[in-house]
């Protein structure tokens, strides 16, 4: 099963989108956009950006855990992740990224 992009309004009746791979599981969520025309705009970048490793940024929490993120050619960042209990899984979530976002459907729930 292929990943896809799910657009929807959030509470404060902001667009965002988030990447699922095709097992189901969030691996990728966007800031709050005013405009769904930025919000695709952003999937689009997603697409783009996935496929260039430097543009993923990990980070460890105080806490221990694993997140990333994925920031586009000026800097601006995305999407992030999830938090991970091994950088392993912060790893395969990066690679999940990868390889999903390009095919991926986009699924409008707004």
């Amino acid at each position: 099963m292929a990943g896809k992009f799910e657009v929807y309004k959030d509470k404060a009746g902001e667009f965002r989108f988030r990447l699922k791979a095709g097992n189901g599981q969030n691996i990728l969520g966007s800031e709050g956009y005013s405009a769904k025309a930025s919000c695709l705009n952003g999937i689009e970048s997603v697409k783009k950006n996935s496929q260039n490793p430097d543009r993923f940024n990990k980070k460890t929490t105080a806490s221990g855990k694993f997140s990333f993120s994925l920031c586009a050619s000026n800097g601006q960042c995305i999407g992030t992740s999830q938090s991970y209990s091994s950088e392993s899984g912060c790893d395969n979530g990066m690679k999940s990224v990868a390889e999903s976002a390009p095919g991926a459907a986009t699924d409008d729930q707004s």
